[in-house]
């Protein structure tokens, strides 16, 4: 059954607020005013105006209160260029991964797995949730603290003496973010127990059989309902706030290694990137590299180079 939504004005709830007040639950998520449960429906009330009616009887509950030519909302259906997915993935509930920080020669990989309900997607757009990069970084941190109150997930974070090993070994950084993904896919399996997803969707970084070419020889390798896709935060709303999540980790350990620097050090992997691993050899050595960096990356020996090394 599908959930129905209906956009009404801030007058129309206030009367739905003294309506529902003796079927309320007394719990309420962010973003909303109330949640009430009548007769199998349980109908949620958002300060944007927007309402949600879900379970038994919920279309003729909201027939009770929608106005005349009020647009109801529905889950959609969405296709992607990816592996092929469920029609309705976008409207089951879900596991979505993403990682953040592969492109960054300062800070560590971090890696999300988050599980979202049919049922909480509203309050997740409520929140603001949806591609990491069209937010600030001020609004990742307000969303993600949000998120983590009630949404269940598994976080891999992965340092860059550790990452700086694998890769030395002979790991690509490929090989690298599937073994986490499917870490964290496993960890937040455990976690739900006995309640399992209807999907599973890894934002797409690399084919399906390279992904799972990449977790030969892992103990545990999860194949069950797993789909992939490119731009996949637009097709779930697990993989937006696997992404926030991901990059407020990042972002918390960013800060964490500039504190170490001593100054504060520049994202990515440009020109000043460069400048800030030069002036961290001459503070604290090219030992240093190994903890703040990924140091196969090409900024390694652009930064000796203004270091005057060789």
């Amino acid at each position: 059954m599908a959930n129905i939504v209906i956009q009404l004005p801030l007058s129309h709830i206030e009367k739905m607020d003294s309506y529902y007040k003796d079927y309320k639950t007394g719990k309420t998520p962010p973003g909303a005013i109330f949640i009430a449960k009548k007769n199998g429906c349980t109908i949620t009330a958002y300060r944007s105006g927007k309402v949600m009616f879900q379970g038994a009887g919920n279309e003729a509950e909201a027939q009770n209160w929608s106005q005349s030519g009020e647009k109801i909302e529905k889950p959609i259906s969405r296709k992607t260029s990816g592996s092929p997915l469920p029609p309705n993935i976008s409207s089951m509930s879900a596991i979505g991964s993403d990682e953040v920080g592969k492109g960054d020669y300062f800070g560590p990989m971090t890696v999300v797995a988050a599980y979202v309900k049919n049922d909480q997607m509203l309050l997740l757009k409520e929140l603001g949730v949806k591609d990491s990069k069209n937010l600030t970084d001020s609004q990742i941190i307000t969303i993600a603290k949000d998120l983590i109150t009630f949404l269940p997930y598994s976080l891999l974070k992965l340092p860059n003496e550790k990452y700086n090993q694998l890769q030395a070994s002979g790991m690509t950084q490929g090989k690298i973010t599937a073994i986490l993904h499917n870490q964290a896919l496993n960890h937040l399996l455990t976690k739900i127990e006995p309640e399992k997803p209807e999907a599973i969707l890894i934002d797409q970084f690399a084919e399906a059989s390279i992904y799972f070419r990449h977790l030969q020889g892992q103990k545990k390798i999860l194949q069950e309902n797993v789909y992939f896709s490119t731009k996949a935060e637009s097709i779930h709303l697990s993989v937006a706030a696997a992404s926030i999540l991901a990059r407020y980790a990042f972002l918390k350990a960013f800060d964490d290694l500039s504190e170490k620097a001593g100054f504060p050090l520049t994202k990515g992997a440009g020109p000043k990137v460069d400048q800030d691993a030069a002036r961290l050899i001459k503070a604290k050595g090219i030992s240093a590299l190994h903890q703040f960096t990924k140091l196969h990356f090409a900024n390694t020996n652009k930064a000796k180079k203004i270091a005057g090394l060789k």
